[in-house]
């Protein structure tokens, strides 16, 4: 663990990464008890504030201005984060569970199973990702519920391909041919020994799938299929916005960075995982 620390430390990218993630993730669970605005309640009266610094933290300050409803749009920005994070946890949890397990069972079993499950992968990857994701959710309807199915659906194909790579190499190795020597069951010998030593890998999958996730997840709130209004949404803000992007710059701005800090915030760890975890690449 100190090692890993001393790494993480040592690492400009992978260090920036960490802390805005650690800020946002602070930010989503302590909202209610920042004493932030209502992010659904408006107030036309102050319609497009634009951004002011002073009296920060007095009553009815908008340190990053109004919507054209008159909302907070920190509100909005710290309140959406807690959809986003949720949206992405879920998808990224989902998509891995299914991907990793089978992964594993195609590149075990071999044979038909690896070639039915490679060539499913391979007709998903062949279907454009956004388009499929849009026709999932106008068929099941938008919810926080479908919009996590349909993202952990365009999820698991990377986890799949990846870990069966790894298993193909790890059934071979002298753990795995004791096992079943010794007349362990495939099952056991899945679950018990190769899992473990796949979860590195599916690790840094699921920090690399998690910014791509997030910027589907706009893509499709931009969209109106999405996080359904009232609910503050990073894509729904942006969508709301656009309009007012010539009188207006801080209702799109501000949504805008939050997802750029927050996906490059993911890419910098993802790829500081990856480099710490390959032994070829440690300095």
């Amino acid at each position: 663990m100190k090692a890993f620390l001393r790494a993480l430390v040592q690492s400009r990218g992978g260090l920036f990464g960490i802390l805005i993630l650690m800020l946002l993730v602070a930010g989503a669970l302590l909202a209610p008890t920042l004493g932030l605005p209502d992010p659904v309640r408006g107030d036309l009266r102050a319609r497009m504030a634009p951004p002011t610094w002073t009296g920060l933290f007095a009553p009815g300050a908008h340190p990053l201005g109004t919507d054209q409803l008159g909302r907070d749009i920190l509100s909005r920005i710290v309140y959406g984060s807690r959809i986003t994070l949720t949206i992405g946890a879920y998808a990224v949890v989902l998509g891995g569970i299914v991907g990793v397990m089978l992964g594993i069972v195609a590149g075990y079993c071999g044979g038909i199973t690896d070639r039915l499950l490679m060539r499913l992968v391979d007709i998903q990857l062949a279907i454009p990702l956004m388009l499929l994701a849009l026709l999932v959710v106008a068929a099941l309807g938008p919810s926080l519920t479908n919009l996590v199915i349909v993202l952990a659906l365009t999820s698991w194909i990377r986890y799949a391909r990846i870990i069966r790579g790894q298993v193909l190499a790890l059934r071979e190795r002298e753990f795995v041919q004791s096992a079943r020597t010794i007349g362990a069951s495939t099952a056991q010998i899945m679950l018990r020994h190769i899992l473990p030593n796949v979860m590195t890998p599916a690790l840094v999958v699921a920090t690399l799938e998690l910014a791509r996730i997030i910027i589907m997840d706009a893509a499709l709130s931009f969209l109106g299929l999405g996080v359904q209004p009232p609910a503050a949404s990073w894509g729904r803000m942006l969508a709301e916005g656009r309009v007012y992007i010539s009188t207006a710059w801080w209702v799109v701005t501000f949504p805008g960075l939050a997802i750029m800090l927050t996906v490059l915030s993911v890419n910098l760890l993802g790829d500081w995982l990856r480099d710490y975890f390959d032994p070829r690449l440690r300095t």
